[in-house]
């Protein structure tokens, strides 16, 4: 099940504000996802999840395919209840982890084959097998099978025609997954993937098939995969306006609070991406006013919390009251450098709480602007504090 209702759009931009409801509960976009590859975001309990507003997570088809197996999953009756996770779930459909995978794979018409890299087993991750994954793993929404066109392949940056080929394959692959999603009558909903590299035609025709095969929703995918970043902007810029404007929108694995207000401006529903977990655990932190590295010496006996105008755990405790309102119960910057410094697992579970607390946060105050008819004053004003620096 899926429904989108459009409920506001920007008069200067591309942005909408829209609710999407799903079958385990509404998700308010634009929204940031955060990542939970193996069935937990990295660092937070599911509770701190909820308290800092995250309304749906990402699962790993390839890795829960590895482990720990669909039997178990199946034994639990699909994700939610494995990982005490209620809300709405998107899983990826392992396309990207058999890109990551590099000389170990065999991309042909009939799917990949490649060995498992936690035991070696041979596997064959087809269409019509990832369809299977993750209808027993009851994501509410479950991303197509595709093939994730590389940017640069060892110093050889992929050609049109390249391109064109794998596009193509990832349309014929789009059908098998539509014709094996509806016989195995999975009751949630499928994404198709636009995929066409770095060239608008491309992107457009990817684009065109797609809607054809009328999709609830759609992915702009193959971006973030070692372009240089004007060319994701421009990619970004030119597709996701082009999609259908009643149904979601979803770019891929993107990025910066940057790109997210700019995805927003680009008419971009959803997005997720590693950044603010990864970051977290190698010290490095969002803040309204730039990025922190909190390894850094200057940090040492510095009393404030990370963003003094936050009301995440981390910063404001357990009032939720920022340092800037008088609240002092938060964790000092001097106190997390010391955690880095020492190795403590305290570290990076506050860090990603804080970073994590930030996009979906920035998210919240994209969609308040947007109700307000204020997103134009509102990236302006985004884009000053982030310059100012911490």
């Amino acid at each position: 099940m899926l429904n989108f209702e459009l409920l506001k759009t920007d008069p200067d931009s591309h942005a909408r504000r829209a609710t999407l409801t799903l079958n385990h509960g509404k998700v308010q976009t634009p929204i940031f996802m955060p990542v939970g590859t193996y069935g937990t975001v990295k660092g937070v309990m599911p509770r701190s999840l909820e308290e800092m507003g995250a309304q749906i997570i990402l699962g790993n088809t390839f890795h829960l395919w590895m482990r720990p197996g669909l039997d178990v999953m199946q034994s639990f009756g699909g994700l939610h209840q494995f990982e005490k996770w209620n809300k709405p779930i998107l899983t990826d459909s392992g396309g990207f982890q058999v890109w990551s995978l590099g000389a170990m794979r065999k991309i042909s018409e009939e799917g990949v084959k490649f060995a498992s890299p936690v035991n070696g087993d041979k596997l064959f991750l087809t269409p019509e097998v990832s369809m299977q994954i993750q209808t027993t793993l009851n994501s509410d929404i479950v991303m197509q099978f595709d093939e994730c066109t590389p940017y640069d392949t060892k110093g050889h940056i992929t050609t049109e025609a390249e391109a064109r080929t794998s596009m193509e394959l990832s349309l014929r692959w789009a059908k098998r997954c539509q014709s094996e999603f509806a016989r195995l009558e999975n009751p949630n909903a499928l994404f198709g993937i636009v995929q066409g590299g770095m060239f608008e035609n491309l992107r457009e025709e990817s684009l065109a098939a797609l809607v054809d095969m009328d999709f609830p929703g759609y992915a702009i995918g193959g971006v973030s995969v070692g372009e240089p970043k004007e060319e994701m902007l421009h990619i970004m810029g030119h597709t996701p306006h082009r999609l259908p404007a009643n149904k979601p929108r979803y770019l891929m694995g993107v990025g910066t609070p940057e790109d997210l207000v700019q995805g927003v401006a680009d008419g971009v529903d959803m997005f997720d991406c590693v950044m603010p977990t990864r970051n977290a655990r190698n010290g490095t932190m969002f803040t309204r006013f730039g990025d922190l590295k909190m390894r850094n010496a200057r940090h040492k006996s510095d009393p404030q919390p990370v963003d003094p105008s936050c009301t995440c755990h981390a910063c404001a405790g357990t009032s939720g009251v920022s340092w800037n309102d008088g609240g002092r119960e938060g964790f000092s910057r001097a106190y997390l450098h010391h955690l880095d410094r020492c190795g403590e697992m305290l570290g990076p579970m506050l860090c990603t709480i804080h970073n994590l607390h930030y996009y979906l946060n920035l998210m919240t105050e994209i969609r308040a602007a947007l109700d307000a008819g204020t997103f134009t004053e509102f990236r302006a004003r985004f884009k000053a504090e982030r310059a100012r620096g911490v």
